[in-house]
C-alpha cells in the first residue's frame, strides 16, 4: 500500500443499503495511484453495495468519498465519471445490439474532443476486440464481452475504474486474460478497485486488500501478505478472530463461498 499522497480515491465511514435499512455499516477504503485494490468478502458481504454507493448509484446515509482530494460526497453519477471515476457493472455492462466500436463511443461520451483516437487506443490495449470492431456486442464470447465493458469503462480516460466481477462467470484462461489486462491498467497509471470472487487469482494479482463482512471491513492487508493469513479463511468461515484457529488447514478456494453481492 502506498502513501497518502498517492491517493486517488478514498471512501471513508460509508454507510448505504436500500428501504432506508444499511447493507454497508461504515466501511472506509483507499486507492492509490497505479494500484489494484481487491475487496473480498462472503456471499452478501456488501462489495458490491459499497461499488454503487461511491458511484452514487445506492443511497448513502453517511460517510465522505474524495477523489484526489477534492471531497466528491455530494455529486451525482455523471458528475463523478467526469471527475475521473469509471463504473463497470458486473452484468448488463454492454449494448448487446451495438457492435463494438459503437459501444466504445458511448463510453466515450464525456470525451469533448478526440474520441476516434481514444476508440483507437482501446483497441491497441484490447487486441482480440479490434478484430471484432464490426461485431454486435451480443455475438462476442463472454471472455470478449468482459474485455468490451472494460474497455468502456477506460474510454472517459477515469483516474481509478471500479470493476464489479469482471471475471465472474469466465473460464480459467479467461479470467487470467481477464486480470493481465487489468494490469496493463494498472501499469498504464489507472488506479483500479475490483471486486472478485476467486480468492486466490484476487490476491496474486493485486496490491492490496480489503475484506468486507456483513458490511464492515475487517482485514486490510497488502494482497501477499493477505494470502497466506489464515484469518481470511476464518473470516469467509464466519469465525471472529478469537476461534480462527479452529480453521481447518485447508486452501483458502476451499474454505471460501463463491462470492457475489
Amino acid at each position: 500500500m502506498k502513501g497518502e499522497a498517492d491517493v486517488v480515491l478514498t471512501a471513508e465511514d460509508i454507510r448505504a443499503g436500500y428501504g432506508g435499512e444499511d447493507v454497508v455499516r461504515g466501511a472506509s477504503i483507499a486507492v492509490s495511484h497505479s494500484e489494484i485494490v481487491v475487496l473480498l468478502g462472503p456471499n452478501g458481504a456488501g462489495k458490491s453495495t459499497l461499488m454503487k454507493a461511491i458511484m452514487g448509484l445506492v443511497p448513502r446515509s453517511a460517510g465522505r468519498i474524495t477523489i484526489r482530494g477534492t471531497d466528491v460526497s455530494s455529486w451525482p453519477t455523471g458528475k463523478l465519471v467526469r471527475e475521473g471515476i469509471a463504473y463497470v457493472p458486473q452484468t448488463s455492462n454492454v449494448f448487446p445490439a451495438l457492435n463494438v466500436t459503437e459501444n466504445l463511443e458511448l463510453g466515450g461520451y464525456v470525451l469533448r474532443r478526440g474520441l476516434k483516437a481514444q476508440v483507437d487506443a482501446m483497441l491497441d490495449l484490447f487486441p482480440a476486440l479490434r478484430s471484432a470492431a464490426n461485431r454486435p456486442a451480443g455475438t462476442l464470447s463472454g471472455g470478449e464481452r468482459s474485455l468490451l465493458a472494460l474497455a468502456g469503462g477506460l474510454m472517459s480516460k477515469p483516474a481509478v475504474l471500479l470493476a464489479d466481477e469482471p471475471t465472474a462467470g469466465l473460464s480459467p484462461a479467461n479470467e487470467l486474460v481477464v486480470w493481465e489486462h487489468l494490469s496493463l491498467i494498472s501499469q498504464a497509471g489507472i488506479s483500479v478497485l475490483v471486486v472478485e470472487q476467486n480468492v486466490n487469482r484476487a490476491l496474486a494479482h493485486s496490491d492490496a486488500a480489503y475484506v468486507l463482512i456483513l458490511g464492515t471491513i475487517k482485514l486490510r492487508e497488502p494482497s501477499a501478505a493477505l494470502l497466506h493469513n489464515d484469518r481470511l479463511s476464518a473470516l469467509y468461515l464466519g469465525l471472529d478472530a478469537a476461534n480462527s484457529r479452529a480453521v481447518p488447514q485447508r486452501p483458502i478456494e476451499s474454505a471460501v463461498n463463491s462470492d457475489s453481492h
